[in-house]
């Protein structure tokens, strides 16, 4: 079922729903305004699971394969009550974006779960920013983390990210009241960022390099700038206890950077990246998101 009004959100940009495409105009006549009317659907078994599964081959990037990407969407699937999609042709097209929480202690003996876990380990082992995870996350800990899934597609405003969270800290909050084991200790937010590195392509024919405008800049890694994905990190990370990125196990071969832009003169090698922070003060992160992306809706009202 819908669950909020439909959201009119102006566009800038094509059409295009190719992953990991990145848009680069000089000017603003380079861009075409388009409408598009998105709508907010709890998840559902009978139309979602191709889509989330995409979805999450798409977050967990080059590394997708070394999961059950099935069993993760079942998981979500099995929780319709709480999180979000993003649709835009109605209830039973494709989900162009998801939000939604597992609970990895209640989960733990799930198979995909123990992979998830020790993947998550093994990664943060490699960055001392997120050294204390592995502990986090251990049988032992008394801790309860909820692991924040979210994808979306390139056509979608990071304008329309904080309802979705917006909703799921309400849900969360009526499962609490209903007994359900959503009372967590801590939240981890599991996403990725890009750097952009020089394109065989651009070697192989010689053209002169633009110079790229990424939109928000997450650091510095091996010499390279890197970008987020998702905007709204940057604003997640202020309210985090610990923050950082990590190198794909499987890494991807020379050149297969190029197939991750539309740009001729720049190939993006992505990273994972994780986000730690207190359940407590996830409210304000949130808040802290509406501020610095309004939704149209409250553009409208204010």
């Amino acid at each position: 079922m819908v669950k909020r009004k439909a959201i009119r959100e102006r566009v800038a940009g094509d059409d295009s729903e190719e992953e990991f495409s990145i848009e680069e105009s000089s000017s603003e006549d380079d861009f075409n305004e388009i409408q598009q009317e998105f709508e907010f659907f709890d998840p559902q078994a009978p139309w979602d699971f191709e889509g989330f599964s995409r979805l999450l081959r798409q977050l967990l990037d080059t590394d997708a394969s070394s999961f059950h990407l099935g069993a993760i969407a079942d998981l979500i699937l099995a929780q319709p009550l709480l999180g979000s999609t993003i649709k835009i042709d109605g209830n039973e097209s494709d989900p162009c974006a998801l939000l939604t929480i597992l609970n990895l202690k209640e989960h733990k003996e799930k198979p995909v779960i123990k992979d998830l876990i020790n993947y998550l380990c093994d990664r943060a082992g490699t960055n001392p920013r997120l050294s204390t995870l592995p502990g986090l996350l251990s049988a032992g800990s008394s801790n309860e983390v909820g692991l924040l899934l979210t994808e979306r597609l390139v056509n979608v405003a990071t304008e329309l990210v904080p309802p979705m969270y917006r909703m799921l800290l309400e849900e969360i909050l009526w499962a609490v009241q209903d007994k359900e084991p959503y009372t967590f200790t801590h939240y981890l937010i599991l996403s990725k960022t890009y750097s952009a590195v020089p394109s065989l392509l651009n070697e192989e024919t010689n053209r002169p390099k633009k110079k790229m405008k990424p939109k928000v800049k997450e650091g510095v890694h091996q010499g390279q700038s890197m970008y987020y994905f998702h905007p709204e990190d940057e604003v997640l990370q202020r309210h985090a206890t610990m923050f950082g990125g990590f190198d794909y196990v499987k890494q991807t071969a020379e050149g297969d950077s190029d197939s991750k832009s539309t740009f001729h003169d720049f190939g993006i090698a992505t990273r994972g990246h994780l986000i730690l922070m207190e359940a407590a003060k996830l409210e304000a992160a949130v808040k802290a998101m509406e501020a610095e992306f309004p939704s149209p809706s409250a553009m409208d009202e204010s």
